[in-house]
């Protein structure tokens, strides 16, 4: 019998309509099982955990994030497993951070939930969640499977940190188009072995210390100098800027004038691109080769919610801004790709 440890913290996957108001609120843990029969005749052993009050994944934040850590480490030893149901919204944000925390992962941490409510008709709740407690269960030889955060939706697992959602109305609400898919489930779940990281060899380690001083710049044609110095002058330890294309900004000097004023601050700027296929390519292009001689640092091909969860673990690690700037450029978690 495979012991697996749920993690239930609220989203579309346990809410319910409102006869009145035709909107949709959120329920209990016990709405999810009396909608799952199916849930009996798995040879399974299933703990269930339920945040009070339930949360609406746009109020996620650090204190949540530190307190799903805190529980996954406590049982890590106890189960094969954890299947943690999550509104859609944020999931990304919350598979990466864990996987930022959870430092040599040996078991699968899988974050699921659905586009529908479980006790509407066509909904995707039951799917995706019986999927989930299957991967979260799978072993072999005596080890399992998938040792890392994922997110199962629509039939495909997903690293959690390449993944975002993309997709309101569609069953099908995440991608990763930066890193294979690792496993997908049709007759039968097909893993993707080379995909998947291995951490058996690797200690485990739980990290709380986060620091959430991260601020974003997302640039546009026209944008002023008062806002981007805004941004720059804000109380926070880096900045995330969304670019264009390979990692390309404008070239005006008032611009970079501005850049080069928060990197000698002791700000870290990390550059990542505002598409999502793709990497940024510092130099590749005129409109970016000043910005490596700048400092301004590579994001590569992370995806937005790693780029900003990286910053807030790594800041809680570390009190110098240096040792933060040269691990943000390197792979820890599975989460870039660096171009050689």
């Amino acid at each position: 019998m495979q012991n697996i440890f749920i993690i239930y913290t609220g989203g579309t996957i346990g809410m319910v309509k409102n006869a009145e108001t035709g909107t949709f609120v959120p329920f209990d843990f016990e709405l999810i099982a009396r909608n799952l029969p199916d849930l009996n005749r798995l040879d399974y052993k299933l703990t269930v955990h339920s945040f009070t009050p339930i949360i609406d994944s746009s109020d996620m934040n650090p204190g949540i994030w530190i307190e799903m850590a805190e529980i996954i480490r406590d049982n890590h030893d106890h189960y094969d497993g954890f299947v943690i149901l999550h509104g859609s919204d944020t999931m990304s944000f919350s598979a990466s951070i864990l996987s930022f925390m959870l430092e040599g992962l040996q078991k699968p941490v899988i974050l699921s939930g659905s586009q529908l409510p479980i006790g509407e008709i066509r909904t995707d709740a039951r799917e995706n969640m019986m999927t989930a407690l299957e991967i979260a269960s799978a072993k072999e030889n005596g080890k399992s499977i998938v040792q890392e955060v994922c997110i199962l939706f629509d039939n495909k697992l997903f690293r959690g940190n390449r993944s975002f959602k993309y997709n309101s109305a569609k069953f099908e609400a995440f991608r990763s188009p930066n890193y294979p898919v690792l496993a997908e489930a049709g007759i039968h779940i097909n893993y993707n072995r080379e995909a998947l990281l291995d951490n058996t060899d690797k200690e485990f380690i739980m990290h709380t210390e986060l620091d959430n001083r991260v601020g974003v710049l997302k640039l546009f044609p026209g944008i002023s100098p008062a806002f981007v110095k805004a941004i720059l002058d804000s109380d926070v330890r880096s900045i995330v800027m969304e670019t264009f294309g390979s990692g390309n900004t404008m070239t005006d000097q008032w611009f970079l004038d501005l850049l080069a004023e928060a990197v000698r601050s002791g700000k870290n700027i990390v550059d990542i691109s505002q598409c999502k296929v793709g990497s940024v390519e510092l130099g590749r292009y005129e409109t970016s080769q000043g910005l490596k001689a700048l400092g301004i640092l590579n994001g590569y091909d992370m995806t937005f919610e790693a780029a900003v969860t990286k910053l807030i673990y790594l800041q809680g690690q570390l009190t110098d801004q240096e040792a933060v700037a040269y691990w943000v450029e390197r792979d820890i978690r599975g989460e870039l790709t660096v171009n050689d």
